[in-house]
């Protein structure tokens, strides 16, 4: 009997130990995909069933097609690795909304910041992206360009960004030209003051006579060429609202804060744009503008401030364009805003999802869009090192002579997260907020009267910051 107590015992430590080695590789298989049973999907039936990836995005066929190469890529370097790429076409937040409901998520989806991405890692739906950062020998915080990861908390990191997205100061050059003024800066150093840059678009807005709104004669209410077109969405604006010092909430998060001075001087000073001295639409002149790469080409306006996204469409116009820096108020600043993948704790594959982000925002498998202009790396080396910036901004069409200065040098060294990824409740806050701005767009109210007056119940909506 003792014999065979002692066979038991032995019996049950080889177990044990081959349970521990075996747990000890899983990790190391899992993350390069191998093939043995450890790895595989087989729900337990054995054969070496390639595991599964189910990937959730949106966006027009054109920007879903570089998922779909990387997806390739990854495929190719993941034999055992099956990735099924779902496309959301329409009504992104309210299927995935319903699919979280019913249990049926993906393993990486593409996330918004400012909608359900937020409610969801408060949720604890998603993994912390910060512990694969971590250990990763590949890629780090560090080895990202600035503003593209998005938080819980400090050390929570719920998204990644496959790339920034800026603003910048487009221009028709030939507008320039005919008016006989000189175009914008592209340096930081040169940029225009606030002052400077009204001056600039008064030159370069035109009645239907040909007078600029410089000219005492000058007729707003027939005008051909407005000086600049700003549209009135929050990441547009926000760049002046950073560059003067403002904020949407105050920095320890307790207090609504655009209708402090700063963030009404930023404001009023862009309203007083189109109400005060004529250089750009109103919202309702706004509907006859079209988009900006054709009204720049068309001289229905002169300068747009718009995101670097719309370099490819200006690039597809081919006219002579280019790209300046932002006028600043107080401080050079321009807001990152993008999207980011977050990884569903309800993956049964954590490690092959997290090797299928890294694919997604290898600016390798998106070469082409960010070479047609539509995107820019998210790997900060794409930008520091010469032969890999050459590799999308060199000698294109998208990217013009400004570039490198008034885009890329402002992104590395003087951008802001965007109020989305630190601002709780941050679009609660502007369901309040935006039909006040309307109205100061409008110039049925200072920006102070509008902002004071839902002061109350924004503030009612301020949850404090993330950061």
């Amino acid at each position: 009997m003792a014999g065979i107590n002692r066979k038991m015992v032995w019996l049950m430590v080889f177990v044990l130990l081959a349970a521990a080695v075996l747990s000890a590789c899983t990790r190391s298989g899992a993350q390069l995909g191998d093939t043995s049973p450890a790895a595989s999907d087989d729900g337990g039936q054995g054969g070496g069933d390639k595991i599964s990836l189910r990937l959730a995005v949106w966006g027009a066929p054109d920007e879903v097609k570089p998922y779909k190469i990387a997806i390739e890529k990854f495929e190719r370097e993941h034999p055992n690795i099956k990735v099924e790429l779902q496309h959301i076409a329409a009504d992104y937040d309210t299927k995935l909304t319903t699919m979280v409901a019913g249990n049926d998520v993906p393993d990486v989806a593409m996330m918004e910041s400012g909608s359900i991405a937020y409610p969801l890692a408060e949720q604890g739906k998603f993994y912390n992206l910060q512990d694969f950062l971590a250990d990763d020998p590949d890629i780090n915080a560090d080895s990202l360009v600035p503003n593209i990861t998005y938080s819980l908390e400090k050390g929570h990191v719920i998204g990644i960004a496959p790339g920034p997205e800026t603003f910048g100061l487009f221009y028709n050059e030939d507008a320039f030209k005919d008016a006989g003024v000189e175009p914008p800066p592209s340096k930081v150093a040169d940029a225009w003051t606030w002052d400077e840059f009204v001056d600039v678009a008064k030159q370069l807005t035109l009645d239907k006579e040909g007078r600029s709104a410089a000219d005492p004669q000058f007729d707003p209410k027939n005008i051909k060429q407005y000086g600049v077109n700003l549209p009135s969405w929050w990441a547009s604006y926000s760049n002046f609202i950073y560059s003067n010092g403002g904020d949407f909430i105050s920095e320890d998060g307790k207090t609504f804060a655009l209708n402090q001075p700063e963030a009404v001087e930023a404001l009023q000073n862009l309203a007083d744009l189109v109400n005060v001295h004529h250089v750009a639409p109103s919202p309702v002149q706004s509907k006859n503008i079209p988009a900006t790469h054709v009204a720049l080409q068309t001289k229905k306006v002169a300068m747009a401030i718009d995101g670097q996204w719309v370099s490819s469409s200006l690039a597809q116009s081919k006219f002579n364009f280019n790209v300046g820096v932002l006028p600043v108020m107080k401080e050079p600043q321009t807001t990152v805003v993008c999207a980011m993948f977050s990884m569903f704790k309800s993956t049964k594959h954590p490690e092959e999802s997290w090797e299928l982000i890294k694919a997604l925002i290898d600016p390798e498998s998106s070469i082409d869009m960010l070479t047609a202009g539509t995107w820019m790396p998210a790997q900060r080396d794409w930008y520091t090192d010469q032969a890999l910036l050459d590799r999308w901004t060199k000698d294109l069409p998208a990217r013009p002579s400004g570039y490198q200065d008034a885009i890329i040098d402002v992104l590395l060294n003087h951008s802001h997260q965007t109020p989305t990824g630190y601002v709780k409740n941050f679009n609660k806050i502007m369901d309040v907020v935006n039909p006040a701005l309307d109205k100061v767009w409008l110039g049925q109210q200072t920006a102070q009267e509008a902002m004071d007056s839902i002061a109350d119940k924004a503030q009612a909506q301020v949850q404090g910051r993330r950061d």
